[in-house]
């Protein structure tokens, strides 16, 4: 019984755990390596119009940056229905460090609405 109550402590306050889709927000991502870190590629899909407010990893925080016409970081990202994420894109999330082909990186993102999605990220070549 003891087993039960704390399985149940742990699901109500790890952020995240309550359901494996939080307010209708959703991630397919991948890390590009880049020169002294790794690029975010993928998609970032939500239900209602949100803000994507911060992106950590184990490794520290990733920067936010608007890429039209420069990039620039800014402090958070707008997403209406799905933000994708690419070299190529006017929004990207770059995180700093050493990462190898293959390797899973557990990603947290962060929203305006006070919500936190645990993802993973797998290290492209």
């Amino acid at each position: 019984m003891k087993l039960k109550a704390a399985a149940l402590a742990v699901f109500l306050l790890v952020p995240g755990a309550s359901a494996q889709n939080p307010a209708g927000l959703s991630a397919d991502l991948k890390l590009m390596p880049s020169y002294g870190g790794a690029l975010l590629t993928g998609r970032i899909g939500a239900s209602k119009p949100d803000e994507l407010l911060g992106v950590w990893s184990s490794l520290g925080r990733a920067r936010l940056m608007k890429c039209a016409p420069r990039c620039e970081v800014v402090a958070s990202v707008p997403i209406t229905g799905n933000l994708v994420l690419s070299g190529g894109s006017g929004y990207r999330v770059v995180l700093g460090g050493n990462f190898k082909p293959g390797q899973k990186v557990s990603v947290v993102l962060r929203f305006r609405q006070g919500v936190v999605l645990n993802t993973a990220a797998i290290v492209n070549r």
